[in-house]
């Protein structure tokens, strides 16, 4: 039976470090929530646990380590996944904290080689997979063009008591969904007791999602009585209404 030398832990140890920390200088290059110190501390991880069953000398014993690693990275992953709004945030980061710690099992079983080649393949996905991903988003769907800028106009209807708290929200509001107001005009209602507010924005590619999350956000807000928007340049659009 093999006995795990000083040498050999610290060679494979420090291949596993190596290999998550070069993961995660790529990652750190581009401000992503887990970076060289996160990626380098998961293959290190990854590499001591399996070290440990290597050192015991239990030779069935890697084979389990490795796979309980596996499930623990899933609980770690899982912490750096974000919901924002409609979408997902870091499930790219949470592969790339999986494909670490396989790194780290690798270099732990002594297949250096292997780890070196599977951090190739984690940076390349990065690297050259990225530009790709780029280019296909930019592909035209249902054979709109994604780059044409439209305008629209959201109407709002409000409390007078509550239009300067409403209009900061609207403002900000449409800011946060990336749409750039051209325009703002506020007018009381014939009573006297409301304020019809209308903002103009300029909307590069797809429209719907952007307004209907602007929608979405102020519907709930107390004070707000009717909501909906229109496209400006396609009146037969039916628009989103919304009412409070």
């Amino acid at each position: 039976m093999h006995t795990l030398t000083t040498v050999e832990f610290l060679v494979r140890l420090a291949t596993g470090v190596a290999c998550g920390a070069l993961i995660g200088i790529e990652r750190q290059w581009r401000a992503r929530m887990a970076g060289l110190r996160t990626n380098a501390l998961v293959a290190a991880g990854a590499t001591l646990f399996v070290l440990y069953s290597e050192a015991v000398g239990d030779t069935g014993s890697p084979t389990r380590v490795a796979s309980y690693v596996v499930s623990g990275i899933g609980f770690l992953g899982g912490g750096v996944i974000l919901r924002d709004g409609a979408g997902v945030r870091g499930l790219n980061t949470a592969a790339t904290l999986w494909c670490s710690a396989a790194v780290g099992v690798l270099a732990a079983s002594g297949k250096l080689e292997l780890a070196v080649l599977g951090t190739l393949a984690v940076l390349a996905v990065h690297l050259v997979l990225r530009p790709a991903g780029r280019l296909l988003d930019r592909a035209p769907q249902s054979g709109s063009d994604p780059d044409s800028t439209s305008r629209a106009t959201v109407h709002l209807e409000c409390d007078r008591k509550s239009e300067t708290h409403i209009r900061a929200l609207l403002l900000q509001a449409l800011t946060a969904s990336g749409l750039a107001p051209t325009g703002l005009r506020a007018r009381r209602t014939d009573s006297g007791d409301a304020t019809n507010l209308r903002a103009t924005v300029a909307i590069t590619g797809q429209v719907a999602p952007a307004l209907e999350l602007v929608v979405t956000r102020l519907s709930l807000e107390p004070g707000v009585r009717d909501l909906h928007w229109h496209l400006d340049d396609a009146s037969d659009d039916p628009g989103s209404p919304a009412l409070a």
